[in-house]
């Protein structure tokens, strides 16, 4: 599953990409290693338009999973959003998307330690979108902090294409290249926007050096 990913792309871009009307991210600057439980931007949708903010990376855990746990950390990856817990977050006003500019899965070593694999877009674009959900929710995320109210987000997934595949067989997030798939996730009944959920095509990522996700 994926829990790092870099955002090194300038807020400009983002808006003209995502469509966003306002934007609360002040002086964003370049996260290259973005981990669970951290602030992140996102676009979402408002009664005026579309708005990139900051949330943290993490939806709510389901019940079931916390029994013995004082702290939630969230859940990153979403699997199965026909789970009755995700179908609550469905619907427009819950739907996100999440500007990424590479992202990372874990490669087992063979002294059983495992390694981050990057990968971004092989046509050299330099941004993408992850189709996420959000919601504001009030937990405990950090033992230090007590109990905080957050808007949270998390994303996708759907099974893996080849090159991602290769390292981590079992899922891939799912990513938004086309300014189509970005309207559709965003403004249409989930029905249609769960058409998304599948895995990019063979030959639209590949893999690069760690250093570079920091560029």
């Amino acid at each position: 599953m994926c829990n790092l990913y870099s955002m090194t792309s300038n807020p400009q871009a983002i808006r003209k990409a995502a469509k966003v009307i306002e934007d609360h991210t002040g002086n964003l600057q370049p996260l290259p290693e973005i981990y669970p439980n951290t602030l992140a931007p996102i676009v979402r949708n408002t009664q005026h338009g579309r708005e990139l903010m900051m949330a943290r990376w993490g939806m709510p855990t389901p019940p079931g999973y916390l029994k013995g746990h004082k702290v939630d950390r969230g859940v990153t990856n979403i699997r199965h959003p026909a789970s009755t817990w995700w179908k609550r977050w469905e619907d427009v006003s819950h739907r996100c998307l999440v500007p990424l500019t590479a992202f990372s899965e874990p490669m087992r070593l063979p002294d059983g330690k495992s390694q981050p694999v990057w990968f971004v877009r092989a046509d050299q674009e330099p941004l993408a979108f992850f189709a996420g959900i959000w919601c504001q929710w009030t937990s405990i995320r950090k033992l230090a902090d007590g109990e905080t109210t957050d808007n949270l987000f998390g994303f996708l997934t759907t099974e893996a294409n080849r090159e991602v595949g290769a390292i981590h067989p079992k899922a891939m997030p799912v990513i938004l290249t086309q300014p189509e798939e970005l309207d559709i996730w965003m403004n249409t009944p989930i029905e249609d926007a769960l058409q998304l959920q599948r895995p990019l095509p063979d030959g639209v990522l590949q893999v690069i050096t760690p250093h570079k996700t920091a560029e």
